[in-house]
């Protein structure tokens, strides 16, 4: 069999999978991961350079020195102030989503689940709602900001090294609102869809009282992974696991400290956070779409959009920014979006027109098409797993019924704003 269909063939059983059995996706991932191997399309020696190790070591770092905070106390003290000042539950979940976007676009969409995701669960507790949609809800929109500015995700950093542009261009370029206000728009019409969606919460819940945090080194550690992740941003060919080391280093400090504390029960709770269903999920999920790229399926993808629109921009534009929704919902955007930023420089080349209206096309479908499914972003699977760790079984509808309003609030609003700006 010719090895593209077999690897298209491959992948779309792989991902059904994933959608289907719900509470083995990190095995479905990793006999998916195999397949391509026993296959012959992807090389045993090509397997470890096909993990996003970085990834994997932010999320392993993270997992354990969000835990030290939990029980440090600090999510919950966060959590009263929250409903202190945000008077009713409804705005209190639409808040925690805002302030989880902003944080995202400047450090990594995991990091920023995993530090938020313990406050939305402390803010469910203390309200007796499930966290369910709440965790959902500070997923997708970690995912929205990241198109927000240069270090907010992996694809705007691939954008701005393919045109050229710097910090500041996301903010204003050539003499127009960049990105970082389309995404804004974005957010706003999404946190109107989370207002409509969480209408039947309880009204008001007054806050108890503040619990006593005396152990603060938690909470100092998670601010200077934030310090640290957006510092090493600005950082020029930094190593490639750089993030992943910060997170894990500050973890065993923190455990160190513990230790040196005596508090053998939150050294065992750290270690024990590290959640290897998820880190398994995504290392398979990273081969699979190695070996879906080495077959060239991402090629065939990118042809197809340069042959639509027969010169007529507002198609080739529609055709890449919700063909890119789409396609992001179940392939890794990253590879996607270094595949196609070439096809949209030749696009724009051939047409005699500015590249920007395409490339920020790209970056908003890409960035958000992964909102569209359980699987689709890293955040997702981070968020899911955080709520699995607690005992809370997510079923696709809980995903679905948040994640496509949100994503197409998002995109339709980015979608018209972009076409008015650059066309």
């Amino acid at each position: 069999m010719n090895p593209l269909v077999l690897a298209a063939i491959l992948f779309v059983a792989t991902y059904v999978l994933l959608l289907a059995l719900s509470n083995y996706r990190h095995i479905v991932a990793l006999v998916g991961a195999a397949s391509f191997v026993l296959v012959g399309i992807l090389p045993v020696g090509n397997l470890f350079g096909a993990i996003d190790w970085n990834v994997l070591l932010m999320i392993a770092g993270s997992m354990g020195l969000v835990q030290l905070f939990i029980d440090s106390g600090m999510p919950a003290l966060m959590a009263n102030v929250m409903l202190r000042y945000t008077k009713t539950v409804r705005i209190t979940i639409v808040a925690l989503a805002l302030f989880a976007g902003i944080i995202s676009a400047f450090i990594d969409n995991v990091a920023t689940v995993l530090m938020v995701a313990p406050i939305a669960l402390a803010v469910s507790r203390r309200v007796g709602i499930s966290p369910v949609p709440v965790v959902i809800s500070v997923a997708v929109s970690s995912n929205l900001q990241g198109a927000a500015t240069l270090v907010g995700d992996t694809t705007s950093i691939l954008l701005g090294a393919a045109a050229g542009m710097d910090f500041m261009d996301f903010f204003w370029y050539n003499g127009k609102p960049g990105m970082f206000w389309v995404v804004q728009a974005g957010a706003v019409a999404s946190a109107v869809i989370l207002y409509f969606l969480f209408r039947n919460t309880p009204g008001s819940v007054e806050p108890a009282e503040d619990p006593v945090v005396e152990n603060k080194v938690p909470t100092i550690l998670l601010l200077a992974m934030v310090a640290l992740l957006a510092g090493a941003s600005a950082i020029p060919n930094k190593p490639d696991i750089t993030n992943g080391l910060i997170c894990c280093v500050l973890m065993v400090v923190g455990i160190v400290y513990e230790t040196m504390r005596g508090n053998k029960e939150a050294v065992k709770s750290a270690v024990g956070a590290i959640d290897w269903q998820t880190l398994l999920l995504l290392a398979g999920v990273f081969i699979v779409v190695a070996g879906v790229e080495a077959a060239g399926v991402l090629e065939v993808i990118s042809g197809v959009f340069a042959g639509l629109g027969g010169g007529n921009l507002f198609i080739i534009y529609a055709a890449i920014v919700w063909g890119s929704v789409l396609c992001s919902a179940f392939i890794d955007n990253i590879p996607y979006t270094a595949a196609m930023l070439p096809v949209v420089e030749n696009i724009s080349s051939m047409l005699g027109i500015n590249p920007t209206l395409l490339y920020f096309g790209l970056l908003c479908g890409a960035t958000l098409g992964g909102n569209l499914t359980p699987v689709g972003a890293s955040a997702n699977i981070t968020g899911i797993g955080i709520l699995r760790k607690e005992g809370y079984e997510v079923k696709n509808s809980d995903f679905l019924k948040i994640g496509v309003p949100f994503t197409l609030s998002a995109v339709i609003t980015g979608f018209a704003i972009l076409w008015v700006l650059w066309a």
